[in-house]
């Protein structure tokens, strides 16, 4: 597959390894987001790539030495009782600048706790003639080497770099898609450039879910578990924490009542689930972040969205092979699942981004009861609500995943709605509608997947 984005990161990775002096760089970030790769990439034929595994120490340094023979020759031929001893011999074996490599770095950890002090040591004494990189898919565990003011190697990486999911105009381009199925696709997929080369193989994304998601032999059928083990203890309770949410308890007190559990046992396995990225806290618009009565817990990462809500509850038909009942659940609900995902897409989309002259902020969702025209209570919501920069301009907007609509009428009940809040009412209000495709009549205001797709590059 064509490789795509990662232009800051690799620019960041050359310039550390290119200083006259030593560095040390640290990447880490969840599995598959080719962390590997980029670092290939940017390694030349005279630098040293490991990949560590779970083996003990001393089979570790012995692969390791094999590996640096392809550069010193006859590394390999002493044996390495203790780190210190090997990273001074490669050393002491160099006169040009180079870099080792050390991937899955914690598994190294594992296996010999004493590293990060044995790094520290050799980082301090400023002699090493070659550089570092330490990389991870432990985000716990990358964190805490580095980032932690209590580990050994705190303060001593010149550059950190956590990967993140690639953004959506990227599988646009990988895939060579239009933007209505880069969104469909990316609503399956997310920003994870594996799965885009699982995708790759296949003929279509119904082709693709079957063949890597929704089949016991699919590569993709246990990936939540495999992404839990890196970074959690309890992977039957972050699992069923998940399951629940994906299927709609989004509120603290109704997770907790599924779990059978008070809700103060559940605050810290939340935090982690926010941390590492897999489920974000929506508030709605206005609303102090720490405010837990008003904020909802949702799957932050498509995929995940996507595994929780179509393959957990039908594991059963699943590991049956029976496609009828799952077919059924697609037909029924996938159309809808595209809409919440093409939501956070377009809030993404507007935060911090120029929108018909106007830069406005983070943008968020917003609901809550108002007092309508008869001075009556009523449920109101918005899809995507940003406040101007200058405080000037309230974007409110309304996003459909449907065929044709009656654009006029939308923004009439868009504007209805506005004009019922308080707090809108010193800002001009202006109203936006996000569409899968162009609606009837006057579409002045209206966004639609390319327009979303251009905001987002």
């Amino acid at each position: 597959m064509k490789f795509v984005d990662r232009i800051d990161e690799a620019e960041r990775l050359k310039d550390a390894l290119t200083r006259e002096k030593f560095s040390l760089v640290v990447m880490y970030g969840r599995r598959r987001l080719g962390k590997s790769t980029l670092i290939k990439r940017v390694l030349s034929d005279s630098d040293v790539y490991f990949l560590a595994d779970r083996s003990e120490g001393q089979h570790q340094r012995t692969l390791l030495a094999k590996v640096v023979a392809q550069v010193f020759p006859d590394f390999d031929k002493l044996s390495y009782p203790d780190w210190e001893s090997m990273f001074r011999a490669v050393n002491y074996r160099t006169d040009n600048r180079f870099t080792l490599c050390l991937d899955e770095f914690p598994y190294l950890v594992e296996q010999s706790p004493e590293l990060p002090s044995v790094l520290q040591k050799l980082v301090d004494e400023k002699q090493l003639k070659y550089n570092l990189v330490l990389c991870g898919s432990s985000q716990n565990m990358m964190y805490g080497l580095f980032l932690d003011s209590t580990a050994p190697l705190y303060g001593r990486a010149d550059e950190i770099m956590r990967l993140t999911p690639i953004r959506l105009p990227y599988i646009q381009e990988a895939l060579n898609l239009n933007a209505m199925n880069a969104i469909e696709e990316y609503a399956v997929w997310g920003g994870v450039p594996r799965y885009w080369e699982l995708r790759e193989n296949r003929i279509s994304l119904d082709d693709a879910m079957w063949h890597n998601i929704l089949s016991v032999n699919g590569t993709l059928y246990e990936e939540p578990v495999k992404l839990f083990q890196d970074d959690v203890k309890d992977i039957v309770k972050t699992s069923t924490i998940m399951s629940y949410i994906g299927t709609g308890a989004n509120r603290l007190s109704e997770i907790a009542a599924r779990c059978n559990e008070p809700a103060t046992n559940l605050s810290r396995p939340l935090k982690k689930l926010v941390d590492l990225g897999f489920l974000e806290k929506d508030v709605p618009f206005g609303i102090d972040e720490k405010n837990a009565k008003k904020s909802l817990y949702k799957i932050a990462d498509p995929f995940m969205a996507f595994y929780y809500q179509f393959v957990v509850p039908n594991r059963s038909f699943i590991e049956l092979d029976r496609r009828l009942p799952i077919d059924q659940a697609l037909n029924a609900h996938f159309s809808e699942y595209v809409s919440m995902q093409w939501e956070k897409l377009c809030r993404d989309a507007v935060t911090g981004n120029l929108v018909n002259g106007v830069v406005y902020g983070k943008a968020k969702r917003w609901w809550g009861s108002v007092l309508n025209e008869d001075k009556k209570p009523e449920q109101v919501e918005f899809d995507v609500m940003a406040e101007s920069l200058d405080k000037k301009y309230l974007l409110v907007g309304e996003c459909k995943w449907t065929t044709q609509e009656n654009g006029k009428l939308l923004t009439t009940e868009l504007l209805r709605k506005a004009n019922l809040l308080p707090f809108a009412k010193k800002y001009t209000i202006v109203p936006m509608l996000f569409l899968k495709n162009a609606p009837k009549g006057d579409s002045e205001n209206v966004m639609l997947p390319e327009d979303v797709v251009e905001l987002m590059k």
